[in-house]
């Protein structure tokens, strides 16, 4: 199948969005179907507000024909509620074409800790987006839950996967600094609550790896933390694994893919019990759960790395790629009206 997805959250962004777009696109061709990504990189782009290293297209409208018919797609997964998702929304139904969308994000959350916009008054945004789609994919049941409650529809269940062989127990790797070593990985930014994990009165030292608007402002306040910058590849599996303990401050991820990365790594995980973090360690005792995050990260250093791994062992991409077709809404017909337009059938 010739499946086109469009995603505001595309390379060079590192994020859980990315990875797990790019992972299922790479299963997906080894399955034998044809794959393309249409992100930000085909258009013109401007910095998104207040979160600059992000790129939002701005010709979207104009030219999300001629990105999505020469590929001659037969399913379009719109995995963003940003411009392009908005242009490719248009697009489908301009056209009665059948597409899926996902939740990747909690953006009420989000957009209230930056700007205080109501979070109803955003929801009813999302909604309206994507009450056109066939299916609207989420990572969690307990995003599930809470997106029904909120009277979303056609809702989809699409879990994730982590790399077993990337991230796994690594006996040699270090990291500088006393024991116990304390590690959050992932964007730099308000709504993923880091304050929260740096003010923790904890033994040892703090690692923070990863970039985003608000690391220039926490090294200054906290000079006794390493702040890393953003690590990929082995680099970043060798920081997973020499770490004691995996501390998610964030009360908001709809997932946190990072949560598996820690886990295959034989890190043991404290988070607070809400929605991602609950539903990763769903009742594994592969890590702590606590209001008070300082009990959690404490408690955490008892669990067994083995127990951690064993853990992360049940989740698979292929399973998560598969699923991710399953969900898709394909048409009868692939879209074709372009067909003397260059055909850019890879993504870039």
């Amino acid at each position: 199948m010739r499946i086109a997805i469009v995603s505001d959250a595309w390379r060079p962004q590192i994020n859980g969005v990315v990875r797990t777009l790019e992972t299922v696109i790479g299963e997906l061709r080894a399955l034998g179907h044809t794959v393309t990504c249409i992100g930000p990189n085909r258009f013109r782009t401007i910095p998104c507000p207040t979160y600059p290293e992000i790129r939002l297209a701005i010709n979207a409208p104009w030219r999300m024909k001629r990105e999505l018919e020469p590929f001659q797609p037969q399913a379009i997964h719109i995995a963003t509620e940003g411009p392009l998702g908005m242009a490719a929304r248009r697009y489908c139904l301009k056209r009665s074409l059948p597409f899926t969308t996902a939740y990747h994000t909690r953006f009420p959350e989000y957009i209230h800790a930056r700007t205080r916009i109501p979070v109803a008054l955003t929801y009813a945004m999302l909604r309206r987006f994507h009450r056109p789609s066939r299916g609207v994919m989420v990572a969690t049941r307990s995003i599930r839950r809470d997106l029904e409650a909120r009277g979303f529809t056609e809702i989809k269940d699409w879990s994730r996967g982590v790399d077993t062989e990337l991230f796994q127990p690594r006996p040699d790797a270090q990291l500088e600094g006393k024991s116990p070593i304390w590690l959050y990985v992932g964007r730099v930014a308000v709504e993923k609550n880091i304050e929260t994990f740096l003010k923790l009165d904890l033994p040892g030292t703090r690692y923070v790896v990863g970039d985003g608007p608000q690391l220039s402002e926490l090294r200054r306040s906290y000079p006794d933390v390493r702040f890393t910058g953003a690590k990929t590849g082995d680099d970043l599996a060798r920081h997973y694994a020499a770490a004691d303990v995996f501390v998610f401050p964030s009360r908001t991820d709809t997932f946190g893919l990072v949560l598996l990365e820690a886990l295959a790594s034989g890190v043991p995980v404290a988070a607070y019990p809400v929605p991602g973090p609950r539903d990763v360690l769903n009742g594994s005792k592969a890590g702590v759960l606590d209001e008070c995050l300082q009990n959690a990260a404490i408690a955490a250093l008892c669990i067994s790395r083995r127990k951690c791994r064993d853990h992360a062992l049940k989740f698979s991409w292929r399973n998560c790629a598969q699923q991710f077709f399953d969900n898709l809404s394909p048409f009868a017909e692939p879209v074709a009206e372009a067909a003397s337009t260059r055909h850019r059938a890879v993504a870039e």
